[in-house]
């Protein structure tokens, strides 16, 4: 697949990647005859830019720190038919794009996941690899739709994919919120095993393991209530309920076998307990149909979009 047949920009974010964004930019050229490298910069100290411009890439700039805010502001700017989205680390193999962008066209698809395969033993950092696992079963179950690496950083998406994106992460999380609008409008999707390998020397990783991955839960527990919202209501609405029966059962017995409610102020706070439990599942069941319309509303804009098309 070449840039001839279709228009294809390929977006490279960059923070301090001077030791391996120049290979990443000749690879995709070499890998897609014709393609147009987008390299993002976001407040690099390092020359990462100036490597990247001698490497061929059209470098741009994003002050606001975070990957997410590049992808925000790169697919806002960016107009091509095909666009492939991968980390400046030079850890994803180049090479696999063209069998990517083959199988979205062939599809046909809106958007195809690289799946990584380590090439090294050491590609994945030490518990990267089972908080992935982790969270690809957490979101499959959540959401009905099987993924197998949803924080891959190496993605094919068609035009309209990425000009219905909202793109509300700031950081790390941006592949959740990938992954979750795949899922959440059922746009066709596939997957595509590609390789995986260790940082170049004199490479070092950004992402902290424990504080992005709490930020990564979050965003997680955050599109639940925004996408899910009855089961996330329901779930909340269920627990108050099971609190109130705990409460409530002594008093209930004292009751059966008295006639008296000693406990008058326990009696009123499970009482209580449970109006809020009813008021929290209804909530629930008002967002559902207003999370639905919503849905519904972005999918016709979705389809307003036009599929991937050939130039003319």
């Amino acid at each position: 697949m070449t840039a001839e047949t279709y228009s294809i920009a390929a977006i490279v974010p960059c923070h301090n990647e001077v030791a391996a964004v120049g290979k990443v930019v000749s690879d995709l050229k070499a890998a897609i005859p014709g393609v147009t490298v987008y390299v993002y910069d976001n407040r690099s100290s390092d020359g990462t830019d100036e490597v990247a411009r001698a490497a061929g890439a059209i470098v741009r700039y994003e002050n606001l720190k975070g990957k997410g805010n590049v992808v925000r502001r790169a697919f806002a700017d960016i107009e091509a038919d095909i666009y492939l989205l991968i980390d400046g680390d030079d850890t994803y193999d180049a090479f696999a794009a063209p069998q990517m962008i083959d199988t979205l066209v062939s599809g046909p698809f809106d958007h195809v996941l690289g799946v990584r395969e380590q090439i090294t033993e050491t590609a994945y950092r030490a518990g990267h690899e089972a908080g992935n696992k982790a969270f690809n079963r957490f979101v499959s179950s959540v959401f009905g739709t099987p993924v197998n690496d949803m924080l891959s950083g190496y993605r094919i998406f068609s035009r309209r994919f990425v000009k219905s994106f909202p793109a509300v992460s700031r950081e790390f999380e941006i592949e959740t919120e990938l992954t979750v609008h795949c899922m959440s409008l059922r746009i066709p999707s596939t997957e595509v095993k590609v390789g995986f390998k260790d940082r170049p020397e004199g490479s070092e990783s950004k992402l902290s393991t424990y504080r992005d991955g709490f930020k990564i839960l979050g965003l997680i527990l955050q599109l639940i209530r925004h996408e899910r919202p009855l089961a996330f209501h329901s779930a909340i609405g269920l627990l108050l309920f099971v609190t109130a029966l705990i409460l409530g059962i002594p008093v209930i017995i004292d009751f059966v076998q008295t006639g008296l409610v000693p406990r008058f102020p326990t009696a009123f706070l499970s009482s209580s307990i449970v109006v809020l439990g009813v008021v929290v599942t209804t909530f629930g069941f008002v967002l559902d149909a207003i999370t639905k319309t919503r849905r519904e509303i972005a999918r016709m804009g979705y389809l307003a979009l036009s599929a991937v098309r050939t130039k003319n």
